[in-house]
């Protein structure tokens, strides 16, 4: 609901701040009072067309705010949400646009900077202006749809189409999957196949890469260290080393024998002393001895098998270039051929699970065109009451000779969420004559009044949202009863809803909840325009001018009270 406008230097009003009422508001003054600059200016901050010639002369700039209270339709929130504006729970809803000079303009939501297309797109979904040159809402087919479901209370049957459009766009996803994975793996077939033939025969193992390199490592080492052992071996001599301890033991010894034939016995020096040297040639016989047996244990220790190192080479370099063929890493082998095989297994298998798929998309295909059926029925049966409501309201203004039709046309193939069909309101506005577009209707003024048709038709439901809607002299030429017949239809539309009507027509402004009379005046030299709220003793005299002119009578005073009841 729109609670106030604030205008500053638009043409001719310099500061002007309106609250604006729920239900029924009408716009009244003499010609050329600026009415229009009101709508201007309320269509300046809904992002209509800036122009420079919008701003007061003289002024900078032109400013327009137009505030609404804090919404609570998803739909709308969703759409201020999604052109980047925040709205708190409870916050109201403020579109300003300012305009400069130049012709220049800036846009904001709830003060935030705005494109003016993104401002435009939020104001068309809180307000309606139906016109004599413009009617917007009702002229964009897009919109027809929406208005028809909603008139018909077809939300159960929507849920249930768009439900089934889910679940059959997932199965036909599916299908489109398999059979993209089923084409590309057939034309592998022959690759795949001599891939996985390879891996098989080289079996690789997980960590395997890991553990080749450090077995590598370890049997390199072992391979360097027997042979510093076998030199070490050498080095100790082995039975060359022993013969040469013996010799020299024999030879100590015969020393000994002749120095004892010599008669050195017992304790003589000598005797000691080659007793000693045959000990200590003795005692190293044995340690020499048990040296190399020390040394070929060692050797022994290590598990080194001759061309084990050459094997562990062979695999690890085997490995790396599967790798590289394949172009994966030697980790990663081994779950590549878990892949590889399970695609040939795709491949055997592709054609049941093909057919699985494509029996659910079938299945799902059925069972959303059994929900579309049910949809389109209910939406022929909402059209033709919808078709007989709007009729029942041409005749009384003054389109009793217009015709009016809901098209429902089928979309070849198209199996969408809200449906197989486009909706289309029509009119043929003379007899004998092919129904088109609504904008086909020539007259502003008839447009406006269809507008009014269809508005107080689709309102019928009491559960429908309405937006703030705005009908600038929809009783242009007619009067007498079609001006009542117009004002009737802007309260019943008002019910629970906002209605802004600019008039000529005292049928019509004697319906209003709310009364603002546009006037001009001249100060310090200057015209400007103004609003006034008129409460009931100058809103009858206002009825009253518009009823007998420039003189008010007795007897338009007395008329009025009557049309204001």
């Amino acid at each position: 609901m729109l609670t106030a406008l604030s205008i500053r230097d638009v043409v001719l009003v310099d500061a002007l701040d309106l609250d604006v009422e729920s239900g029924l508001t009408v716009l009244t003054g003499e010609t050329g009072a600026g009415k229009s600059i009101i709508l201007d200016a309320l269509g300046l901050a809904l992002g209509g067309r800036g122009d420079a010639g919008l701003v007061r002369n003289g002024a900078k700039q032109a400013v327009a705010t137009a505030i609404f209270s804090a919404p609570d339709d998803p739909d709308l929130l969703a759409l201020v949400a999604d052109k980047g504006f925040e709205v708190r729970p409870g916050e109201d809803l403020i579109l300003r646009r300012v305009l400069s000079a130049d012709g220049r303009s800036r846009a904001y939501v709830n003060d935030q900077p705005a494109g003016v297309t993104a401002l435009r797109e939020i104001g068309a979904a809180l307000v309606e202006v139906h016109g004599q040159h413009e009617t917007v809402g009702l002229l964009d087919w897009r919109t027809h749809r929406g208005s028809l479901d909603a008139y018909g209370g077809l939300q159960p049957q929507l849920l249930a189409v768009a439900a089934a459009s889910t679940k059959l766009k997932a199965a036909e996803a599916k299908l489109a999957e398999l059979k993209a994975q089923a084409a590309d793996a057939a034309a592998r077939v022959e690759e795949i196949t001599l891939n996985l033939s390879e891996l098989d025969a080289l079996d690789p193992r997980a960590d395997e890469e890991t553990d080749l390199a450090g077995e590598r490592a370890l049997l390199g080492a072992s391979e360097k260290a027997i042979a510093d052992l076998a030199d070490a071996r050498t080095q100790l001599g082995g039975d060359k080393l022993s013969q040469k301890l013996g010799a020299a033991l024999r030879a100590v010894e015969h020393a000994r024998q002749r120095a004892g034939q010599a008669g050195a016995e017992g304790d003589h020096p000598v005797i000691l002393k080659l007793s000693a040297a045959v000990d200590a040639i003795d005692r190293t016989m044995v340690e020499a001895a048990e040296a190399v047996a020390a040394v070929d244990a060692a050797a022994g220790a290590f598990d080194y098998e001759p061309g084990r190192l050459d094997k562990a080479e062979e695999r690890l370099f085997a490995l790396r270039a599967a790798a590289r063929k394949l172009n994966t890493t030697v980790d990663a082998l081994p779950s590549l051929r878990i892949r590889l095989r399970e695609q040939l297994r795709m491949i055997e298998d592709g054609e049941e699970a093909l057919t699985n798929a494509g029996r659910e998309a079938a299945e799902a295909a059925e069972s959303y065109d059994l929900a579309a059926e049910f949809l389109t029925s209910a939406r022929e049966a909402a059209a033709d009451r919808l078709t007989a409501a709007v009729m029942g309201e041409l005749g009384p203004l003054k389109l009793e000779r217009a015709r009016f039709r809901v098209a429902l046309d089928p979309i070849e193939g198209r199996r969408g969420p809200d449906g197989v069909e486009t909706v289309r309101f029509q009119i043929a506005t003379n007899a004998g004559t092919d129904f088109g577009p609504l904008d086909a209707i020539a007259s502003g003024g008839e447009l406006a009044r269809f507008a009014l048709a269809m508005k107080a038709a689709l309102a019928s439901r009491e559960d429908m949202r309405q937006p703030v809607m705005i009908f600038d002299e929809v009783d242009q030429g007619v009067g007498g009863a079609v001006a009542e017949a117009v004002g009737s239809r802007l309260k019943r539309l008002s019910n629970g809803a906002q209605v802004l009507v600019v008039t000529h027509s005292p049928q019509v402004a004697s319906r209003g909840h709310a009364h603002w009379k546009v006037m001009k005046a001249d100060r310090d030299g200057l015209t400007t325009t103004t609003v006034v709220t008129l409460d009931d003793q100058r809103r009858q005299e206002e009825i009253a001018r518009m009823l007998s002119g420039a003189e008010i009578t007795d007897e338009a005073r007395a008329a009025a009270r009557a049309l204001i009841g």
